[in-house]
C-alpha cells in the first residue's frame, strides 16, 4: 500500500543549526551562540562571553541566510511537500523583552515562506527549537521566570499574525522533554534557557555535561512551559481557527536490557518520566496519575502548579503530536552492562542492534513500536514523525560525487516500518527527515556529522566555500516521494 495521497513528506532543519549570519540585520545572541564544538567523544562547551579567537558552529553554520532561495530550490527539486523549520526567536526579538520586533527579522521569514509557496511547500514551523535569547537566560533565568511566559506569548503572537496566511501548521517548543533525559544542564539550557548564576559568570569554558543544575528549578521552569504552550494554542487559534498547533517530543524507545523484573520495572519508569510525562499535560490536558511519584523522586514540592495553570492546560491541549526518531536504549538494574550514546542521553547497548560512528543504535523497529504505542494512547490525534536520519560521515569523490548507501539503508528501514505503521490504521500525516541538507549538530557541534542529502562544502576548521552538491541519497528520497513511498530500492 502507497501513504496517503495527502501525506506530508519532507525534511527538518533548525534556524540556530543552519542559517549563519549570528548578528545580522539586528539580530540578537541566542542560547547555541554561546556554545563551542566538540565530537563524539569530547562535548561541548559553553563559554558566557564571545571569544573572538574561538569556533562557534552556529555563528556561519552553513549559511542558509544567504542561501535559503537555493535550498528551497533543492527541497522542491526531491518534491519536498513540507519543510519543516524554526523561526529563531532572537532574529525577531534579539534580547527577547524588546517593546518592538526587528523588521529586518521579521522580512527573512517573510522572504522564506514567499519562497515555500513559489515551490508549494507546506511550512511546518517550531516556534523555539533551542533559540531562546541569551538576555532572557541572564536576566530571568529562562523559563523559571514566569515573566518569560509573556515573553514567549508576545514573540508568538507577532508571528502567528504576520505569517497567518502563510504558515497553517505550527509547533511550540522543540524536544520539549529534553529536561527530563539529559545529563548534567544540558536540557535545561537548551530547552529552558535554564542555568545557574556562577555558570553564567564563568569566565572560562565549562563542559555542557558539568552544568550545574537543580531539579525543583527545572520542574517550575517546565511546568512554565507547559502554560506558555498552552497558552499559545489558544492564542494561535483565536487568531486563525485553521491553524494546527502541534507539540514535539523527543521519543525514546527504551527497552529493559534483561527479562528480570527489576529491569521491566526499570524501563517502564523511564518511559513514563521521558515519553508520557510531558506528551500527557500537552496532548491530555493535564498531568498524569503518577505525576506525584515523578516530583517525589526528585524532592520537588509541585506547589507552584496553580488551579488557574491547570485549567490552561486542559484548554490548550495540541492539535497533533510529533516526534522525533532516532534510535533506541536499554536500561537494566545491572551495574555491569555496557553504556552506549544516544540522542541527548545515554543507555545500555543492546546487543542485537548495529550503531552508528556516534554510537545511536539502529532499531526501525523500535519506529513501529513508538508509532503503535501513540496510537493507543493518543487515538484521537495525528502524529507526525519530524525528526529521523543518520548522521556519519560523507566522502566526496574525485569525480564530486558523494556515495551514501548507509544513509539509503538506514532511511529505507525507517520508512518501511511507517509503512506497516500506516497499514495497521496507525494515523500518521507526515515525515520529515533530519536534516535534508548538512548543518550543525546539535549533540556534538560538529559540521563532519552530516545527515543531508545535500552537502554543504563547510567544515569544522571554519574552511568551506558554503557550496552545494547532491549525495547519492538525493536522488533516492526524490522517488520515494515521487512513488509515495512505494518504490524504496
Amino acid at each position: 500500500m502507497a501513504f496517503p495521497e495527502n501525506f506530508l513528506w519532507g525534511g527538518a532543519v533548525a534556524a540556530n543549526q543552519l542559517e549563519g549570519a549570528y548578528l545580522e540585520d539586528g539580530k540578537g545572541l541566542s542560547v547555541p551562540d554561546m556554545l563551542l564544538g566538540g565530537n563524539v567523544n569530547t562535548p561541548r562547551t559553553f563559554l558566557p562571553k564571545i571569544d573572538e579567537t574561538a569556533f562557534y558552529p552556529s555563528h556561519d553554520a552553513v549559511d542558509y541566510y544567504h542561501h535559503y532561495k537555493e535550498d528551497i530550490a533543492l527541497f522542491a527539486e526531491m518534491g519536498f511537500k513540507c519543510f519543516r523549520m524554526s523561526i529563531n526567536w532572537a532574529r525577531i526579538y534579539p534580547n527577547g523583552d524588546d517593546p518592538e520586533p526587528n523588521e529586518k527579522g521579521l522580512q527573512f521569514y517573510d522572504n522564506v515562506f514567499d519562497e515555500c509557496r513559489k515551490h508549494n511547500i507546506e511550512p511546518l514551523v517550531t516556534l523555539c527549537h533551542y533559540e531562546i535569547p541569551w538576555n532572557i537566560v541572564v536576566k530571568y533565568n529562562g523559563f523559571y521566570d514566569r515573566k518569560t511566559i509573556d515573553l514567549f506569548l508576545k514573540y508568538a503572537e507577532t508571528c502567528f499574525r504576520r505569517y497567518k496566511d502563510e504558515v497553517k501548521y505550527w509547533l511550540t517548543f522543540n524536544e520539549i522533554n529534553i529536561p527530563l533525559m539529559s545529563a548534567g544542564g544540558i536540557g535545561d539550557l537548551y530547552g529552558l534557557g535554564l542555568m545557574e548564576k556562577g555558570d553564567i559568570e564563568s569566565d572560562h569554558r565549562i563542559p555542557l555535561t558539568e552544568l550545574k543544575r537543580d531539579p525543583k528549578k527545572t520542574m517550575e521552569a517546565l511546568h512554565n512551559e507547559f502554560v506558555a504552550s498552552a497558552l499559545c494554542v489558544k492564542l494561535a487559534h483565536s487568531i486563525n481557527p485553521d491553524f494546527m498547533i502541534g507539540n514535539m517530543i523527543a521519543r525514546q524507545v527504551i527497552y529493559p536490557l534483561t527479562s528480570d523484573p527489576k529491569d521491566v520495572l526499570a524501563s517502564q519508569k523511564e518511559n513514563r518520566l521521558i515519553n508520557d510525562f510531558c506528551s500527557d499535560v500537552q496532548v491530555r490536558g493535564e498531568y498524569p496519575s503518577w505525576a506525584h511519584e515523578v516530583f517525589s523522586s526528585m524532592n520537588v514540592d509541585p506547589s507552584f502548579i496553580t488551579e488557574e495553570d491547570r485549567k490552561i492546560l486542559k484548554e490548550g491541549t495540541v492539535d497533533f503530536y510529533t516526534f522525533s526518531y532516532y534510535s533506541s536504549h536499554c536500561t537494566t538494574t545491572h551495574k555491569d552492562a555496557e553504556e552506549g550514546a544516544g540522542n541527548m542521553t545515554r543507555g545500555a547497548v543492546n546487543p542485537y542492534l548495529k550503531a552508528s560512528a556516534w554510537g545511536w543504535q539502529i532499531d526501525p523497529d523500535g519506529m513501529l513500536y513508538a508509532l503503535e504505542q501513540l496510537n493507543d494512547r493518543y487515538p484521537h490525534v495525528p502524529l507526525m514523525i519530524v525528526e529521523n536520519g543518520l548522521g556519519a560521515q560523507d566522502k566526496v569523490e574525485e569525480d564530486g560525487s558523494i556515495h551514501d548507501p548507509y544513509r539509503i539503508d538506514y532511511l529505507r528501514a525507517h520508512i518501511e516500518a511507517m509503512q506497516k505503521a500506516v497499514d495497521e490504521g496507525v494515523n500518521l500525516i507526515g515525515y520529515t527527515t533530519w536534516g535534508p541538507i548538512d548543518l550543525v549538530s546539535a549533540g556534538t557541534g560538529e559540521l563532519r556529522k552530516r545527515y543531508g542529502f545535500i552537502y554543504v562544502d563547510r567544515h569544522d576548521d571554519g574552511t568551506g566555500d558554503y557550496s552545494r552538491s547532491r549525495k547519492d541519497s538525493f536522488c533516492w528520497y526524490k522517488k520515494v516521494i515521487a512513488s509515495k513511498g512505494e518504490d524504496l530500492a
